[in-house]
């Protein structure tokens, strides 16, 4: 796990060849939906390791069979919150609650809409409690423009100022790192790559395409029914 020297608080794993390996996978056009969301729940998992450096840690003693030795206890790991920006984020989830057993989980549906507005939309928000010793991890795998992340944090600070907040994506742009920085400048942001920047659409390049419709399929718009239509 490396800083960026442009932001403080800001991190990547480009010094891991096997993050990057499976990063490679998830840029693949022809990776399934299947395999996706394995490489998903996989950089959720290896990322929640590292992201534990920074957290507080206290030095133990334990008794080994042969003697007493000295050990070392993550406090922090046991007051963690995810929140999971649906969908594309669920397999991250899955990952993160595999190193952070005790986490407590919540969910936010947020959805950016076209260029050139990027409106966002939430109509599904449930958080848990948030203390001053918890560590907050908002899971989205793609930052993009940082529209939808600026919503989400905005909504999760009227529920308690935590003890350390974090992003944690698979890949950023530049200008999403740079909104989210000033509008929250102790924020810290964990990617997998920091890649180029955005086309005219809000798309990640090079990126790896929409991580929702790649993890979960394309969604379609069935026909309302007539008898629920409003007259």
């Amino acid at each position: 796990m490396i800083g960026d020297r442009r932001w403080d608080g800001v991190y990547s794993f480009e010094d891991s060849p096997f993050i990057m390996e499976i990063l490679t996978e998830l840029r693949d056009r022809k990776t399934g939906s299947i395999p996706f969301r394995k490489g998903l729940v996989k950089l959720g998992r290896y990322m929640g390791y590292e992201l534990t450096k920074l957290m507080d840690v206290e030095r133990v003693t334990v008794e080994t069979p042969l003697e007493t030795t000295e050990g070392v206890l993550v406090k922090d790991r046991r007051n963690v919150v995810i929140i999971t920006v649906l969908r594309a984020a669920i397999p991250l989830m899955e990952g993160l609650i595999k190193v952070f057993e005790h986490a407590r989980v919540g969910i936010i549906s947020a959805s950016r809409g076209k260029a050139p507005k990027f409106e966002i939309e939430m109509n599904y928000i449930k958080i848990p409690r948030i203390t001053s010793q918890d560590t907050v991890i908002v899971a989205d795998p793609m930052i993009a423009t940082g529209s939808t992340l600026v919503r989400v944090l905005r909504e999760l600070s009227k529920y308690g100022k935590p003890k350390r907040l974090i992003v944690l994506g698979v890949l950023a742009a530049p200008e999403g790192i740079e909104r989210l920085k000033r509008e929250f400048p102790e924020l810290n942001v964990i990617v997998a790559k920091l890649d180029r920047g955005l086309n005219d659409h809000g798309y990640i390049l090079p990126g790896l395409g929409d991580a929702g419709d790649r993890a979960f399929g394309a969604p379609i718009k069935a026909p309302v029914p007539p008898e629920t239509r409003r007259v």
